[in-house]
């Protein structure tokens, strides 16, 4: 095979995950997060910045304060998943690059020093982020429900500040009963690469 990775691993990371909407009451503990968090940490980004940050919506009223700024489709499953995660980046990730990328310091004062500039790379490179963090959860065996249907302002008020703007909200726990859709058609390999 063209992979090192084992097919079991292949599947339950890709082949036979899917976004869940469902999920059983199975709690999703702070180890379990912990694992995720210290696996996906390694993925790549440039100039090693880490400008993901990941609020954990554990409480009641946090969950209904959230839930009220939710597209009306995501309200239900918002409520009921074992856990919830706000991804969001920081729009000020630059002021730890002296220390995330020793070989090159000045790059924080170079490439970031405009908060247009900075704001791109932490969408881009914590949108990487939010990626690695979805495998991450489904390694530790548990299902991602992400989703953008939600008012970002809304969200980014009652949870956040000026200096980090909301990617995405995920769903998180077991996979209950009708959790998923059937699999989407994906394009194929001809229809997305191109050699030159």
């Amino acid at each position: 095979m063209s992979l090192v990775l084992d097919p079991a691993a292949q599947d339950l990371l890709f082949r036979e995950a899917h976004t869940a909407n469902a999920f059983t009451d199975e709690p999703v503990t702070e180890e379990q997060v912990q694992a995720i968090y210290d696996l996906v940490k390694y993925g790549p980004t440039a100039f090693n910045q880490t400008p993901l940050r990941i609020v954990l919506v554990r409480s009641a009223e946090a969950r209904e304060r959230l839930v009220a700024h939710m597209a009306e489709g995501n309200q239900a499953k918002t409520s009921t998943a074992p856990l919830v995660a706000i991804l969001a980046a920081d729009n000020e990730f630059h002021e730890e690059l002296p220390t995330l990328f020793p070989a090159f310091p000045q790059a924080k004062d170079l490439f970031f020093a405009e908060r247009p500039a900075r704001e791109a790379a932490a969408g881009l490179n914590a949108a990487l982020q939010a990626a690695y963090f979805i495998i991450g959860v489904r390694a530790a065996g548990l299902a991602a429900g992400p989703m953008t249907g939600f008012d970002a302002t809304g969200v980014q008020k009652e949870f956040l500040d000026d200096d980090h703007t909301p990617l995405m909200v995920v769903n998180i726990g077991k996979p209950g009963e009708g959790a998923s859709y059937p699999r989407s058609p994906r394009l194929a390999y001809d229809d997305v690469i191109t050699t030159v």
